[in-house]
């Protein structure tokens, strides 16, 4: 299991793979932003019964040796996450052939933000898709999220395609 560790407010950072012992604390994580979901658009998110994630759902993540599941350690204790799938555009004659990787979810714990670790996340996928020889990231994220918006423009995202959508009434 490669770590990198990384200087920031918190005393000590380290980016790791997930461990099937995080799973309570990736939980916290996920339904932090769930929640934030959930308040912005109600009639797309809601509160699950149990779990934000099943242990059967995390596991796969784990397993899966096209999914980097990663997190952010500060004082034995998780700070936030990243999942980033591999994936590769479909057999369509139109679409150049390429694989790429998606983020699927950044969180940042909410005491812990503006200290570097979305960043260090953000990195970590990069080294990742770098080291299963992968030069493009692609990740959506609501236009209300301004702060991982201004994140991503930090690291040089662009924004390559505008989903819309309506309500019909």
């Amino acid at each position: 299991m490669k770590q990198i560790a990384k200087r920031s407010e918190c005393k000590k950072l380290i980016i790791r793979e997930a461990i099937g012992s995080d799973y309570q604390a990736l939980c916290d994580l996920f339904d932090q932003v769930d929640e934030f979901h959930r308040k912005q658009v109600p009639h797309i998110f809601r509160k699950p019964e149990g779990e934000s994630r099943s242990s059967d759902y995390v596991e796969n993540l784990m397993a899966d040796a096209n999914t980097g599941l990663f997190v952010a350690q500060a004082n034995e204790r998780l700070v936030g996450l990243i999942c980033c799938f591999m994936r590769e555009t479909p057999d369509i004659p139109i679409l150049v052939p390429r694989k790429y990787v998606y983020i699927d979810n950044l969180v940042v714990d909410k005491n812990h933000r503006r200290q570097g670790i979305g960043m260090a996340l953000l990195q970590k996928a990069h080294t990742w898709a770098i080291e299963h020889e992968i030069d493009e990231i692609e990740l959506n994220v609501w236009q209300f999220n301004d702060d991982a918006i201004r994140l991503y423009e930090k690291l040089g995202y662009k924004t390559t395609l505008l989903r819309m959508s309506k309500i019909l009434e």
